[in-house]
């Protein structure tokens, strides 16, 4: 399907569900949309201007179905947090382009990987206006994080991000800053690498792989309420128990050519998925 043609079907969509619904109609209305957002889901996933890599992972990462748990819908103002080089943002930035909003929150760049993320992401954006023209990039603070006006965000998504803040030290303020710039209601996405129950903190810092008790707590210490938990990226396969910790699997294969085969079989990491809630009295 062309570009032009895909954006097209998808205003199309969202043109025919916006229409205000008669009182009696609104769960009809209601249905429609949601049925008019996995459309445009689909075809944002479906894209041509996705990587080929980054497609290669959609079987291990499962973006239709995470993005639809997460009640993400075009007409909604998104915020990622540190996308790294736009693995979702190839998928959220077209999804949200003529009917709501992508922001891409990274932290102040201050040399390092943090600015090499940054400048792959800025580049991604500038080179397809088409597909991200819309999209927006906020820097934050990781020790005093503020991601956009308070109450202002129908949703934030974090993918693979929560063992990095969990080592630094910032997560408390991490959960704290999504919970503000959330809208009542509003809902925070939340998948990373799931360690075995019990592990020990020495353990989680080494491996890479976090409790999800650990997760659950820095959310509803933060104000937020866990609305669901799902399996979808879940992997049987990875026992948790690696050379390099989660860093061994792909797509880093931090061990290299060494038993490759074996890891690459594993596929990537077993991986909690959590939906927490803004509390509307808030």
């Amino acid at each position: 399907m062309k570009r032009s043609t895909l954006f097209a079907s998808l205003a199309a969509l969202l043109l025919a569900t916006g229409m205000a619904a008669a009182p009696g109609h609104a769960q009809e209305a209601t249905a429609a949309g949601h049925a008019a957002g996995a459309a445009g889901l689909d075809a944002a996933i479906a894209g041509s201007w996705r990587t080929p890599a980054n497609r290669a992972r959609d079987v291990y990462r499962h973006p239709g179905a995470t993005l639809q748990f997460f009640g993400v819908q075009p007409d909604q103002t998104v915020i990622e947090i540190l996308p790294g080089g736009g693995w979702y943002t190839e998928i959220l930035a077209p999804l949200l382009r003529d009917h709501g909003h992508y922001i891409a929150a990274e932290a102040a760049p201050v040399g390092g990987e943090a600015k090499r993320d940054d400048t792959a992401l800025r580049r991604k954006l500038a080179a397809d206006p088409a597909a991200y023209g819309k999209a927006r990039i906020v820097e934050f603070d990781p020790k005093a994080p503020v991601f956009g006006p308070p109450g202002s965000a129908d949703r934030v998504l974090t993918f693979r991000n929560v063992h990095n803040w969990a080592e630094a030290g910032t997560a408390p303020a991490m959960f704290k800053a999504f919970f503000a710039v959330l809208k009542p209601g509003g809902v925070l996405g939340v998948t990373d690498h799931r360690a075995a129950p019990g592990a020990s903190e020495a353990a989680v810092e080494s491996s890479g792989y976090l409790p999800t008790d650990y997760v659950i707590k820095l959310a509803t210490d933060a104000g937020f309420k866990l609305e669901g938990q799902s399996e979808i990226n879940a992997n049987p396969k990875d026992n948790r128990d690696h050379p390099k910790g989660v860093w061994t699997l792909p797509p880093t294969l931090a061990l290299g050519d060494k038993d490759r085969a074996k890891y690459q079989a594993i596929g990537e990491s077993d991986r909690m998925t959590l939906r927490f809630v803004k509390p509307a009295a808030h």
